[in-house]
């Protein structure tokens, strides 16, 4: 079997080396755990699995604890039964064990329910992912696609020749389509183009993360400009607010005749809520005062370390170098 393996691997290699000297060979390889793992109905499928398997487990580990129990019981009162009834025990507990190995082998043997079962629920995935390799390499014109995980061995693989992820797309594609609207499938289709575009470049996968950075760096740009304008926008409406209330208040304070009394009061007597507006703006440069102080002194502090830093290596590397000149010195 091996032999045959190796004259099959060798005339596969000699088929590539032919057909590369005639034209280019376009050859991709696929990750079959990689995909399953990563396809919804496989994974949820797979959790369902595992929750009966550690079940079947619990349900083992009873009967081994009652296999136990029924040894304990049998050394402790061996002294007090006779040979008939100590031999029927001998054979309860065989008969427990024989049962409890039959029922590992059929839950979790080579031909076992777990075995069984998870060929059967990787199967359909299988078939998707057979159908999705043939649509993808015919398409983009692949010469050959092996299985990573299959018994082809691959001493060295290149990501850039990986297609799993398009197989795990075009896999789940199908699924996601039946939810969308029109609009919302003719915007897929573009993502999908997109997709597909920068799978067939490598190139642009880098260069489209750099764009998507820009862009990000934009969008993020102007909400924070748009947000200035909306606060700036606020902080006006509030002066004008102020303001106004200040001027309903104000002819109320000048009805008073010069000879009046309380003409002094009404003169240096201002409005409440300009009051309010003229702290709020005080209150504001303050803070930004404090601000570019505690900025300004932070920058001083930073320097300050940085220059202690150079001092100590500067002290450090000239101690090193003399101590070095010494230990030459004294091997002279």
């Amino acid at each position: 079997m091996k032999k045959h393996f190796l004259l099959l691997l060798f005339m596969i290699t000699v088929s590539l080396t032919v057909q590369a000297q005639s034209r280019g060979v376009k050859v991709g390889y696929i990750d079959m755990e990689y995909i399953l793992q990563n396809v919804p109905d496989y994974t949820e499928a797979k959790n369902q699995l595992e929750q009966k398997a550690q079940k079947w487990k619990q349900e083992a580990e009873l009967k081994q604890n009652e296999i136990a129990r029924l040894k304990d019981l049998l050394k402790t009162e061996r002294v007090l039964l006779t040979k008939e009834l100590i031999e029927e025990r001998e054979e309860e507990i065989t008969f427990q064990e024989t049962a409890l190995l039959d029922y590992q082998q059929k839950r979790f043997g080579p031909s076992g329910d777990l075995i069984i079962q998870k060929a059967v629920l990787a199967q359909p995935i299988q078939d998707q992912v057979f159908t999705a390799v043939q649509d993808i390499a015919e398409a983009k014109k692949y010469d050959f696609v092996f299985n990573k995980t299959s018994d082809l061995t691959m001493l060295f693989s290149a990501k850039r020749y990986d297609i799993s992820d398009q197989v795990i797309r075009v896999i789940t594609r199908s699924a996601k389509r039946e939810q969308l609207s029109k609009k919302q499938l003719k915007e897929e289709e573009a993502k999908e183009a997109k997709e597909d575009m920068i799978d067939e470049s490598p190139g642009l996968q880098e260069r489209q993360k750099k764009l998507d950075e820009r862009k990000a760096a934009r969008e993020k740009l102007v909400a924070d400009r748009k947000a200035a304008v909306e606060e700036k926008r606020k902080l006006a409406e509030e002066k004008r607010n102020a303001k106004k209330n200040g001027t309903t208040v104000t002819p109320a304070t000048t009805t008073e005749t010069p000879d009046s009394p309380t003409d002094n009061k009404a003169t240096t007597t201002q409005p409440v809520a300009k009051k309010v507006s003229d702290s709020t703006a005080v209150n504001n440069r303050q803070k930004s005062a404090e601000e570019r102080a505690q900025i300004l002194a932070d920058r001083k502090k930073a320097a300050e370390e940085k220059r202690l830093k150079v001092l100590a290596e500067r002290e450090a590397a000239r101690k090193a170098k003399e101590e070095k000149a010494k230990e030459n010195k004294n091997k002279d």
